[in-house]
């Protein structure tokens, strides 16, 4: 697996709309997207996003964020695989159920270990980011999600409780 952590650009139109196309068809969401499937187009998706990653220009209410696209790079064409986004500081909302980290892999590469080396890689990226340590949750139910988390040294705080949805939280140091 040789996976490339790529910022999103114009020249990545088609294949992020795809890959978002393929989440909503199964009814599921986007974790680690920045809200790429709310939006009505790339366009207003990859501007958010570009905005979100510096202080200055990040959307009120949320954090500075950076969204990568994930690609497998073993493939003869660029092959999406998955988004990781790592968000630079947490708010009050993101302390209890969010994270400093969301991500999601598409379906037919899920299983193969592509999460766990896109978080392992991710925590790398982290540093660079010079934070020591982060906060990443998931559902109570995702057991696929905590196995990775708990993998890379997730360390399980507690779970929360919100609109009867279970959350846990959980610490990685970074050294």
């Amino acid at each position: 697996m040789n996976l490339d952590f790529t910022l999103p650009s114009k020249q990545h139109a088609t294949i992020v709309w795809r890959y978002r196309e393929d989440f909503l068809s199964r009814n599921e969401t986007i974790d680690g997207s920045a809200g790429l499937q709310d939006e009505k187009n790339f366009e207003e998706w990859l501007n958010k996003n570009e905005h979100n990653r510096l202080e200055e220009t990040v959307e009120k209410g949320l954090v500075p964020a950076t969204t990568y696209l994930v690609f497998d790079k073993d493939y003869p064409e660029p092959l999406l695989v998955g988004m990781i986004d790592i968000r630079h500081r947490l708010n009050d909302y993101l302390l209890q159920f969010g994270g400093n980290i969301g991500y999601s892999v598409k379906y037919n590469f899920r299983n193969k270990g592509y999460a766990k080396t896109m978080l392992k890689l991710t925590l790398a990226k982290c540093k660079e980011y010079k934070m020591s340590r982060v906060l990443l949750t998931c559902g109570n139910d995702n057991v696929a999600s905590q196995k990775v988390i708990e993998y890379n040294g997730g360390i399980l705080e507690d779970t929360k409780e919100y609109n009867g949805i279970t959350t846990r939280r959980y610490w990685i140091e970074l050294l």
